[in-house]
């Protein structure tokens, strides 16, 4: 897993411009991202899709009308976090990439 997830209001650098009309996610990978989890820790997951240390949030969703969605491991496991960033499980894969 690269990078680890910031606390908010830390200051971020991108390069990729999100859609102007700040309604879509931008695609990060059409695919999940294993992510191994420790029991009753937070991630934070980048929902904009804008992130360098994806999945997890690194800031850059700043000013874009985005906020990352906080997930809380229950126990110490391997999750799939979404990559497309179209999943209605929240911060889980639920299948959506197959359909882009």
């Amino acid at each position: 897993m690269n990078g680890a997830a910031l606390r908010s209001g830390e200051p971020c650098n991108h390069l990729i411009q999100l859609d102007p009309t700040m309604n879509q996610p931008t695609v990060a990978q059409k695919a999940p991202y294993p992510v191994a989890v420790e029991a009753g820790k937070t991630y934070f997951w980048c929902a904009c899709g804008q992130s360098k240390s994806q999945p997890l949030c690194d800031g850059s969703h700043k000013g874009s009308g985005f906020n990352p969605t906080p997930f809380k491991a229950e126990k110490t496991a391997t999750v799939y976090f979404c990559g497309c960033k179209h999943s209605a499980n929240g911060a889980l894969c639920d299948g959506s990439h197959k359909r882009l």
